[in-house]
């Protein structure tokens, strides 16, 4: 998507993240798992946005830093009680300049890490994952597993309309890229705002290759954050992998 950048996602939707997306996950379950993963030490979250899982993870008394591109979402994150408990990070997960630091964790969930758009960048990720966790830490990643059958070639649908509101999702699905391009056509009586997002999916399999390419190996693979068992009609898939000790 031209003109598309690693804060266009966040800068698009920060004001409406927490009426939208509340509930797309199980915050109790992954905050669970997080702490429990982490087993005392600090925790790293890729995409943190509004604090929607780092808030109650900081309220549990873990260390948390989060990195996010989104000025406008770490704005959003910074007027919510409990944000001075985190460390906020204004950066690319990409590489966000914390080699060196000790993490026990760092995740990335609900499809986080597929905002990365292109295979470079998320190797890039991993890299620099291996760079800033302990001997032997964990990165956890949460995302979709892509249907065996295919994915539709995009569209246009309607998210939700009022008397004074209308908001079109429209994509565009690239199969040999595994991109996905779209928008949300926010439409008021106060005009329209665009609100572009974008996304590079991949297969858990191809997730284990460049996770092994930076160094780690995959310890477990489950269909969601309680530890659900993962098979061939899971829909979703939460990976740890552990990062190799080479000392």
């Amino acid at each position: 998507m031209k003109g598309y950048t690693a804060s266009s996602y966040g800068d698009g939707f920060a004001d409406v993240y927490d009426d939208w997306y509340t509930d797309v996950s199980d915050i109790d379950a992954t905050v669970n798992a997080v702490t429990a993963l982490a087993d005392g030490g600090a925790v790293l979250e890729l995409g943190i946005g509004t604090g929607r899982l780092a808030l109650p993870l900081a309220e549990r008394g873990v260390a948390v830093t989060g990195v996010d591109a989104s000025p406008a979402m770490l704005d959003a994150l910074r007027s919510k009680p409990g944000a001075n408990l985190l460390e906020l990070v204004e950066a690319d997960m990409a590489d966000p300049g914390l080699a060196g630091r000790s993490y026990a964790v760092a995740f990335a969930a609900f499809n986080t890490f597929f905002n990365l758009t292109d295979t470079a960048a998320q190797a890039s990720c991993f890299a620099a994952m291996s760079a800033c966790l302990q001997p032997s830490g964990h990165f956890a990643i949460e995302g979709f597993v892509p249907p065996v059958d295919g994915m539709s070639d995009g569209g246009m649908s309607v998210r939700d309309i009022t008397v004074d509101r209308a908001v079109l999702t429209i994509s565009q699905h690239d199969s040999a890229t595994q991109t996905i391009s779209g928008q949300h056509v926010d439409i008021s009586e106060a005009g329209i705002q665009m609100r572009p997002w974008m996304m590079h999916y991949r297969t858990p399999d191809q997730l284990d290759i460049t996770a092994s390419s930076a160094g780690f190996v995959l310890e477990s693979r489950s269909a969601d954050w309680r530890g659900t068992s993962f098979d061939s009609q899971s829909e979703t898939h939460v990976s740890v992998y552990r990062l190799v000790d080479s000392t």
